[in-house]
């Protein structure tokens, strides 16, 4: 079931949990997963548009959801969130979006925390360079070229790739696991 909208809207998250809910009665799992950026090459360059567009949409839209679906969620469900290498390592030409994953990290820990007692995991993937839309849409074509060159692995990473990640997270073999971060970055040392 596709559902178009705006994450940054607090009432469409609740949107979003209410027609997930009728079309499948339960839910389960919560993968947020959701995020822009904009290559600046100082922080000088990065406009109080920039900056709230890039909150709203990165680390804002993350609450709104989990908010929305956090009253529906049971024993042993999975609250998943994406992160970045770039919460770890920084990124020169991208400290609004870092921001907003090292934001998401510590959203990840603390919400961990706070829903332990429910039994409810919450833990987080923090990609490395990995081939989505994203990266032709904000890059040079020169960066482009060289993108993930600089991993270990020496390529960039494909989006299947972080399917297991999640998969695990979402599945009853991580019962145990909450507050953790999985790094899927090309073999990166964090």
């Amino acid at each position: 079931m596709l559902i178009k909208g705006d994450l940054t809207d607090e009432n469409f998250s609740k949107e979003v949990v209410e027609r997930t809910l009728n079309e499948f009665n339960r839910i389960d799992v919560l993968i947020n997963n959701c995020g822009v950026q904009y290559p600046q090459n100082s922080i000088l360059d990065i406009s109080k548009e920039q900056l709230t567009k890039t909150f709203e949409t990165n680390i804002f839209s993350f609450f709104y959801l989990t908010k929305a679906v956090l009253p529906h969620l049971k024993e042993h469900s999975s609250i998943i969130n994406t992160t970045s290498i770039t919460a770890f390592a920084g990124k020169k030409n991208l400290i609004d979006y870092s921001s907003t994953k090292g934001a998401i990290t510590v959203f990840t820990k603390s919400l961990a925390l706070s829903l332990a007692d429910q039994k409810i995991r919450v833990n987080a993937v923090a990609p490395g360079p990995i081939w989505t839309p994203l990266i032709p849409a904000s890059f040079t074509e020169r960066e482009v070229n060289v993108f993930g060159s600089d991993t270990p692995l020496k390529r960039a990473g494909q989006p299947f790739e972080l399917a297991p990640a999640y998969l695990y997270l979402a599945s009853d073999d991580s019962r145990y696991v909450t507050g953790q971060i999985i790094h899927v970055n090309g073999g990166t040392i964090v």
